[in-house]
């Protein structure tokens, strides 16, 4: 059996190192150009080429995304901006055009094309027709079913990627007019304001509904977290992560959590129950929005939405990264990311090591200064642990309801 690939987001050569070093099989990523994450940071051509050294001597893939709906002006460094890919061996592109598909096909044919979920792909017969294309995979529309998904894929010898974890759209994913409509801003060209999110006015007719509240909408986020062991068994080629403008302790987190639950199904033929609530415990220190199943069960219930509540709940749970470790002096050196002091019970967590509590007792500056509190993000500092860290464990710290 061919092993699933778990491919996962990176908005930027930071958050790609860690998706790496964290367990991704492959990653994909957004250049300047034709990506519809415009307000992520983006990869430079110079950053394209330093993500696939990086990448491809750990034996991992990258995948650049093509997938705005293009406008004719947008095709004018079309042939340039893909020759410049060929050159970095970046191992496919994502594109959502067709007269993309068939450029690449007929100028680069060597160049492999993965269908992007733009497409809303929800059937084999329209597979099919991408195959003509020279396409060889699929990332399918996130609006099927668990069955259907096992439908399609009994159906067609195209690689199939399906998304697991993530935002959802509130339309049907590629179709959204609303950004358009209220801000100028296109959606479908990257610039998508999440105007689904806002908070509005609710009426019915001309009575207002909510005197002294405002009512906001979107979807929970997607966790597939029971399926991951059916989308193997069907024989599905790559699972993947949204999240592109997501932090990279988000990213490290979520792939960690899914590259464990994968490994235990090849290890032991199944998961169990226990290392999926595991998984979820894990996952939801680094989330900011309720969970679903998005629409693995069927169509999305209300249940699956989020009404009239907040819908984005920032987390200060991440405190720093590990820079260093000195065996001998048990000193660690971390960069913070946020606040925290002296009695404040943390845990290391890494791509190499089990979640370890740790109580700080003294937090010190570069220069060997003792500190109050570590305040000031990306300030350098030390503490003194006998947990042995490595380079790139992360910091989180422990929630009341955690000690």
């Amino acid at each position: 059996m061919r092993k699933i690939e778990l491919l996962a987001p990176a908005g930027d050569l930071e958050k790609l190192k860690y998706a790496v070093i964290y367990g991704a099989d492959a990653v994909y990523i957004g250049g300047k150009i034709f990506s519809l994450r415009a307000r992520a940071n983006n990869f430079s051509m110079e950053d394209i080429k330093e993500a696939c050294n990086f990448a491809h001597e750990r034996n991992v893939k990258v995948y650049v995304t093509m997938n705005i709906v293009p406008h004719n002006e947008d095709l004018t460094e079309l042939k340039n901006y893909i020759q410049e890919l060929i050159s970095y061996n970046v191992d496919a592109v994502i594109v959502s055009s067709l007269a993309v598909m068939n450029f690449i096909n007929k100028m680069f044919p060597n160049l492999e094309i993965h269908a992007s979920t733009q497409l809303s792909v929800t059937n084999s017969k329209a597979i099919e027709f991408l195959k003509m294309l020279n396409v060889k995979r699929v990332v399918l529309a996130r609006e099927l079913s668990i069955e259907e998904i096992k439908k399609i894929s009994l159906n067609t010898d195209v690689e199939l990627e399906v998304f697991i974890h993530g935002g959802m759209c509130t339309s049907y994913s590629g179709r959204c007019m609303l950004s358009n409509y209220m801000t100028y801003r296109d959606a479908n060209r990257g610039g998508c304001a999440h105007s689904c999110r806002w908070n509005y006015q609710l009426y019915s007719e001309d009575k207002k509904l909510l005197i002294d509240d405002v009512f906001n909408m979107g979807s929970k986020d997607l966790q597939a977290i029971k399926y991951i062991k059916q989308l193997i068994k069907y024989n599905i080629s790559s699972l993947k992560i949204e999240g592109r403008m997501k932090s990279l302790y988000y990213i490290a987190t979520v792939v960690k959590s899914y590259r464990n639950l994968i490994d235990s199904f090849y290890q032991l033929g199944d998961i169990i129950s226990e290392d999926e609530k595991k998984c979820f415990l894990e996952i939801s220190k680094a989330e900011n929005r309720e969970l679903s199943n998005g629409f693995f069960e069927g169509d999305v219930r209300p249940n699956g939405q989020l009404l009239g509540v907040r819908t984005e709940i920032p987390t200060k749970e991440f405190i720093g990264i590990v820079l260093d470790y000195d065996n001998n002096s048990k000193i660690a050196t971390i960069e913070q990311r946020n606040y925290f002091e002296p009695n404040d019970t943390i845990e290391f967590f890494g791509p190499k090591m089990e979640n370890q509590k740790f109580v700080v007792k003294e937090i010190y500056d570069e220069e060997g200064f003792l500190l109050d509190a570590a305040r000031h993000p990306r300030q350098i500092i030390k503490i003194k642990t006998d947990i042995s860290l490595s380079k790139y464990d992360l910091i989180r710290k422990v929630v009341l309801s955690e000690t």
